[in-house]
């Protein structure tokens, strides 16, 4: 039996239980228990056990779940396709409280390169299965003109989410 280096700890937020997973240096999973896609990305072999990454993951989820803005995130390392990564890095760029749609995040892409065609669909494929939800904001993502969509956690989730980042609370 090898060493495993992933780990992973529970975190009962308000809208029900998260779990989350680290390989030790960075946050690589971060999933409300039974969403859609629910650790996906976790490794057959992983602990039970903390580690610094998953501590700092818990106090940012503590101090967001408070209403509080968190100033800074865990290190981060996404698994997953480079196009994928390449989302999930423009969802990091969301601001706090805002959101933008699918389209916005099409045209972010064709700022990055301009000969980018990629679909809505594939966007809509990367944003459902994001691994580290609310951290990576996924939840800001909108339909045309603004209208709620799916998320993976499940729509009452999504919009608890985006009233809590508005009001403070829950």
């Amino acid at each position: 039996m090898g060493i495993t280096r992933e780990f992973i700890q529970h975190f009962n937020s308000p809208l029900g239980p998260i779990t989350i997973a680290s390989n030790g240096d960075a946050l690589t999973g971060l999933w409300f228990d039974g969403q859609k896609y629910d650790r996906a990305t976790l490794g057959a072999e992983y602990t039970e056990k903390t580690c610094d990454v998953l501590e700092q993951t818990k106090q940012w989820l503590e101090e967001y779940f408070a209403g509080k803005k968190p100033k800074k995130f865990p290190p981060i390392q996404f698994v997953g396709t480079p196009f994928r990564q390449q989302v999930w890095n423009l969802l990091l760029e969301i601001p706090h409280g805002k959101t933008v749609t699918y389209g916005e995040i099409s045209d972010m892409l064709k700022q990055i390169d301009p000969t980018s065609k990629a679909c809505s669909r594939a966007i809509g494929g990367a944003v459902g299965h994001n691994p580290i939800s609310i951290i990576v904001p996924c939840h800001r993502v909108m339909g045309a003109d603004g209208k709620m969509t799916g998320y993976a956690g499940g729509v009452d989730k999504k919009i608890k989410l985006l009233e809590l980042e508005k009001s403070g609370e829950i």
